[in-house]
């Protein structure tokens, strides 16, 4: 429950443009975008870590896509699709930065451990990283946002740009993709 306190600073903060909608000016815009990503800095890492798995890649890569939103924070038109849009900026950013390093991959020490030989009593999911890292930066996009950071197919669309049933459909073909890939190697 919203306090009145809480109510009257959320009403003050929007003004009333022309048609009735609201209008936020640069200052109020930056304020907001600076508190959605504090308050989710763990996930905008995770986003940038799934694609390039090491550490400081993934904090340059997401250093990189707070300073383009930053950047382009007048691009912004409504408050609502914030999610989508820095997630749009952050998936791009960490595509771009794999585009430009193809033939360096840095890795962390806990996932070369992980590609050393290891008892076959130890059942790992290395078969689904392996299948996920080889697919292409798009497919791997779809793959990321949906399940692993658990959003709507609606999401991922706007986040990748793309209608709702193209979304879909290179969802399910890639999935089927995965499928095969692991069924490969049992």
């Amino acid at each position: 429950m919203l306090s009145v306190k809480q109510v009257r600073r959320d009403r003050d903060m929007f003004k009333i443009g022309e048609g009735g909608s609201f209008v936020m000016t640069k200052n109020e815009k930056f304020g907001l975008v600076e508190r959605f990503l504090l308050d989710n800095k763990n996930a905008h890492y995770r986003i940038a870590y799934s694609y390039v798995k090491n550490k400081e890649n993934a904090l340059d890569i997401v250093q990189d896509a707070i300073f383009k939103a930053l950047q382009s924070i007048d691009r912004l038109g409504e408050i609502k699709y914030l999610k989508t849009w820095f997630y749009r900026i952050l998936v791009n950013t960490s595509i771009d930065f794999i585009r430009k390093h193809q033939r360096v991959t840095v890795m962390d020490n806990e996932i070369l451990d992980g590609y050393l030989p290891q008892s076959e009593d130890d059942p790992t999911d290395m078969d689904l990283n392996d299948a996920i890292d080889a697919l292409t930066p798009d497919e791997k996009s779809l793959i990321i946002l949906r399940f692993f950071e658990d959003l709507k197919i609606e999401e991922v669309a706007a986040v990748l740009g793309e209608n709702v049933n193209t979304t879909k459909t290179k969802l399910y073909r890639t999935l089927k993709k995965l499928r095969v890939e692991i069924g490969e190697g049992i």
